[in-house]
């Protein structure tokens, strides 16, 4: 063939062996830690063998009695394909005879990657148990978002029912009963109060509006314009509150088409937890951070990492542009990338270590209970006592949870949330491309110089943005309102009776790992000099280069003696 070889600073060869060598350093880094122990809390084993029938665990969609309640032999067909791996055995998990939904991939668990930790290599911790004070507390919540579901966030400061959901919820928590880890936000916080409730754990989601200002501005994506409203579910409508429809979806039948929709023409910003469960409902599991990304990349001046080496003062900043690496098709691509391996690495979680129930599943069994028909059950008094319950049983006549979907949750494990792990990876890549920790939202512009997202609340009726008086809001930075998303998403399925709080909490933080294990690899991948530096979300600055994580700050909380904000943080080197 005629013509001139590439000009090249090395060899084909010598290419092929560098290139050998760096994905041989990108194994060792995925596996440079011991494996955990994959342990699960015992509940399915105890009440196997006390009653026979795995109250604790999910059994969505297998044959279930007129009580709800599954055969042993039927729920162990479903342990041996976990067990053998067999493709045949998968096949072969029993479904109810009137069922029509599907189980959710469960050997998505067993799938490999060549992009970061091996699913099998991450934990996270036992589930509570039925009849514990925390999980007690994860119900309870439950219940008040339920029947807190259509009130505005602008009125939480004045509405009842959300006055004493945090009543109750601080209560508990003041006494101890969320002892262990702190569902409800970070160790600083002493008391729930309306401005807290229901809120999540991280830094950045106590302050300004409940719902992240990444939800609600309108995002440019190329020549278009994705509109922030959306099409939501009208006031009122529950699901699942009478126990022939309970059991009906815990048999699988498909319910889906029964949702009802307000009509197309009239769209909301997102104003109440049914909205903001409406929207989770339907997402594409990574589109709210490729939203938020759009947004910070139509910025004009969101700061970008220092690590990337064409900002600042490095030396590609000179007289070149970031594109196809540290530019916006790396950033978009790498958030779909770490979003499929988060689904892996939580979906090995549900189904082939703690397999816990629904919270819809809970309910039903709480209803049983309450009227004598499964005296055995660990249901307690403290949860039958408390005021949430009560205007549950007042409201709707059951125990049992109203549902905002008419299917509930979807056909896989609680534990944890496959919404929540893609938040926890999603949120922690954006943190490590923008600089976002000091920065205000506000101070954020647009090429013309206007106010990219100045900080709005939706109005009570959804269908306008008011300004936002807030006293704190010259403390909403860039990052806290990612994690507020992250908090938002994950929130949403509680707030539509489809997931424990725990389920997110723990999400989160398997989540960022996921990511900080693929940035891990991602900075020993380029010819330019590069790293990336992450606020965790236990608050800790994370440098991230040449394969490895230092700590450079910790907070004063865990410098202090916290030892859960210790226990929580991802093992670095």
């Amino acid at each position: 063939m005629n013509g001139k070889e590439a000009i090249t600073p090395t060899s084909p060869d010598k290419r092929r062996k560098q290139a050998e060598r760096v994905r041989k350093e990108a194994i060792e880094i995925s596996q440079d830690e011991s494996l955990p122990k994959q342990l699960n809390n015992g509940e399915e084993e105890e009440y196997l063998e006390k009653l026979g029938v795995p109250i604790a665990n999910f059994t969505k969609g297998l044959p279930h009695d007129d009580k709800g309640e599954v055969k042993r032999s039927d729920y162990e067909k479903l342990l041996k394909a976990l067990r053998e791996g067999d493709s045949e055995d998968f096949a072969a998990i029993p479904r109810d005879p009137r069922a029509g939904r599907k189980y959710t991939a469960p050997q998505t668990g067993l799938a490999f990657d060549l992009e970061g930790p091996d699913a099998w290599a991450l934990a996270i911790e036992p589930a509570p148990k039925l009849d514990s004070l925390q999980n007690d507390a994860e119900m309870m919540e439950l219940y008040w978002m339920a029947l807190a579901r259509d009130v505005p966030f602008i009125e939480y400061d004045t509405n009842d029912t959300v006055a004493l959901a945090a009543e109750e919820l601080s209560t508990h928590y003041e006494s101890g009963l969320l002892k262990g880890e702190n569902v409800f936000s970070t160790p600083h916080i002493q008391v729930i109060n309306p401005r807290r409730v229901f809120r999540g754990l991280t830094e950045g989601d106590l302050k300004g509006p409940y719902v992240s200002q990444f939800m609600l501005h309108d995002m440019p994506f190329g020549s278009q314009i994705i509109d922030a409203r959306q099409r939501t579910a009208p006031v009122g409508k529950d699901y699942m509150t009478k126990f022939e429809d309970w059991l009906a979806v815990q048999r699988g039948v498909d319910t889906r088409a029964n949702n009802v929709l307000e009509p197309a023409d009239k769209r909301r910003y997102i104003r109440s937890l049914r909205d903001l469960a409406r929207y989770v409902h339907v997402d594409q599991l990574h589109q709210a951070y490729f939203n938020a990304a759009l947004l910070l990349l139509s910025a004009s001046n969101a700061q970008l990492d220092d690590g990337n080496p064409y900002v600042g003062n490095n030396p590609g900043a000179k007289n070149q542009d970031a594109f196809g690496v540290f530019g916006p098709p790396a950033l978009l691509t790498l958030l779909t990338e770490v979003a499929s391996r988060a689904l892996k690495a939580v979906w090995f979680q549900k189904w082939f270590v703690h397999r816990r129930l629904r919270p819809e599943e809970w309910g039903g069994r709480i209803d049983l209970f309450r009227r004598g028909q499964a005296p055995r059950y660990p249901v307690t008094r403290r949860l039958l006592d408390s005021t949430a319950h009560r205007r549950i049983l007042e409201k709707h006549g059951s125990s049992l949870l109203p549902q905002a979907f008419p299917e509930g949750s979807p056909m896989h494990p609680a534990y944890g949330t496959g919404h929540g792990t893609v938040a926890g990876a999603c949120v922690t890549i954006l943190k490590a491309w923008f600089k976002g920790g000091n920065q205000r939202l506000a101070d954020l512009k647009r090429a013309d110089g206007s106010p990219l997202m100045p900080i709005k609340v939706p109005d009570k009726e959804g269908l306008a943005l008011v300004d936002y008086t807030g006293s704190d809001i010259g403390e909403i930075t860039v990052d806290g309102e990612l994690n507020k998303l992250a908090a938002n998403v994950s929130m949403g399925r509680d707030g539509a009776g489809v997931h424990w709080r725990s389920d997110y909490t723990q999400a989160l933080k398997l989540g960022e790992r996921v990511a900080l294990g693929i940035l891990r690899e991602q900075s020993i991948l380029y010819n330019e000099d590069n790293h990336f530096t992450v606020v965790a979300f236990d608050g800790r600055h994370l440098r991230i280069k040449d394969g490895e994580i230092k700590v450079t700050s910790t907070p004063s909380r865990a410098a202090a003696g916290d030892a859960r904000a210790r226990q929580d943080m991802p093992a670095v080197s």
